[in-house]
Parts: C-alpha cells; structure tokens; sequence
C-alpha cells in the first residue's frame, strides 16, 4: 500500500507520520478514533475533519459519504474519551434523537436560562425582518 491516506492532506499526514502512522492499512489496524486520539494526545490539535477523513480511510470513502449519525457517533466517542470516561453505547441517545433536526435560535445565540434584573423578562428575539418598501415587516 502506499504512504498515502485517503483524505488526509499533507499536514495532516505530517501529524500521523509523527506519532508512527504512515499507511490506510496502519489507520485500519488501529482505527480511525484511536489514530485521532493518538494525534491530539501528541499535542497537535486536528479538527474534526481529519476524524472524519481517517473513518473515511477505514471504511475507504471520501469522508463526505460519511452520514451525520457516523459523524456524531465519532464525536460523542472522542468527547467520552477526552473526558477519561469508558467507552459509552449511544444507542438510547440516537433512538431518543431519531428525526430531530439541530436546535438553534434564529440569531444563533441560546436564550437566557434566567432573566436578568434589568430586562424584566424580555428576550431578544433576533434581527427583524425588512419588507421590501425598507421598512418593518407588518404582522397586523
């Protein structure tokens, strides 16, 4: 096989070249999460895309076809494993979960868990709409 791995670029392989990863065949023996852990206990810091890019070497697609059950799998698992915990089964997660989209505000921010004294209970609701005229969207 040769000293490429699929997905990954060349930093990227410099990290795992470092910490005596080289070859698709060496991320399979050892597997995509512990080939990424290997690479942050090192002291580098990869984002989540070389994750992505490794289970792609193990499963040999682009790390594109991965589906974003695959993906948070990964994370969850990377998660548990920086925080020193044993390896967790996710499964009640996932079919609690099952068909829920991201929740998110319209402006990206989280609501406030408590008011403060000074708003008496008023949360911005985000950025309001203009209508065409430039003015504020009427809901009268």
């Amino acid at each position: 096989m040769s000293g490429k791995i699929r997905n990954v670029g060349p930093k990227s392989a410099a990290w795992l070249r470092q910490v005596g990863i080289k070859t698709d065949a060496e991320v399979r023996a050892i597997g995509a999460l512990e080939a990424f852990m290997k690479v942050k206990r090192a002291g580098f810091k990869p984002s989540l895309n070389l994750l992505y890019a490794l289970e792609g070497a193990v499963l040999d697609c682009h790390w594109t076809a991965l589906s974003a059950e695959r993906k948070n799998e990964l994370v969850l698992e990377v998660n548990a494993r920086e925080d020193g915990l044993p390896k967790k089964n996710y499964t009640w997660w996932r079919q609690a979960h099952a068909g829920a989209g991201p929740v998110s505000s319209s402006d990206g921010e989280s609501a406030p868990s408590e008011e403060r004294e000074d708003d008496h209970g008023v949360q911005e609701l985000g950025t309001p709409g203009f209508g065409d005229g430039g003015g504020f969207d009427s809901h009268d």
